[in-house]
């Protein structure tokens, strides 16, 4: 096992871990779609990951976190999201330009920096966009959540996470206040020409499906 895993490492194990790598068997194809790299590429990595201890790989088939490689992804996810929310509360910067902020400091931040960070902030639950932040022993909430675009007339939701890597999406969804705890309620649907009219604080908006997509809830009884 390498005590200091490289930054190449902690981004495999972080985008394994958001495929759900955790819990089950994830394809190289999935990991090179989201890395935007070559099959072959993927293919050498989770050879020597798995030879490093930090994934279970089968060829031919996929990857899976060990407990190793589990902790260490989470140690890079607590870090991002604690910049995340560091450079929107602290210094004032935009929740649509943090993300990339904070994939390049994540692996720069030593444990007693993540700590200090922590402490300042009060131990925060949650990034600016509503995603958990684990624990420093690695523990992180669980959820059952259903993109917006599968809710249907006469449901509601309460966002809780909305995709953070596309900062079009997240001034867009800003400027009608699509948040991590807004009510959504969805008034109709219109399938053929794919378009939600719902209602947030108050304000009736059309959007299509690709318009909700990236935004994360649970269903409430309104």
């Amino acid at each position: 096992m390498t005590n200091k895993p490289t930054e190449a490492v902690q981004d495999y194990l972080k985008t394994i871990h958001r495929l759900g790598g955790a819990e089950r068997v994830v394809s190289p194809a999935e990991i090179a779609n989201h890395l935007q790299v070559r099959a072959s590429s993927v293919t050498g990595m989770l050879k020597r990951l798995s030879e490093s201890g930090w994934i279970s790989y089968e060829s031919g088939y996929g990857a899976k976190l060990t407990a190793e490689g589990l902790g260490e992804a989470r140690r890079v996810i607590r870090r991002h999201r604690l910049v995340e929310l560091f450079l929107t509360r602290v210094l004032g910067l935009d929740w649509s330009e943090v993300d990339a902020e904070a994939e390049a400091l994540e692996h720069a931040i030593s444990p007693r920096l993540e700590q200090a960070i922590a402490a300042h902030l009060g131990e925060p639950l949650e990034d600016p966009h509503g995603h958990p932040i684990p624990s420093s022993e690695g523990k992180l909430e669980r959820r059952e959540l259903r993109e917006l675009n599968q809710f249907g007339a006469g449901e509601s939701a309460i966002i809780r996470e909305v995709q953070d890597d596309r900062p079009d999406r997240l001034r867009h969804w800003q400027k009608h206040g699509l948040l991590p705890g807004a009510t959504v309620h969805i008034r109709s649907y219109q399938p053929l020409d794919d378009l939600f009219e719902v209602e947030v604080n108050g304000r009736m908006i059309l959007l299509g499906s690709e318009g909700l997509a990236g935004l994360r809830g649970e269903a409430t009884n309104k």
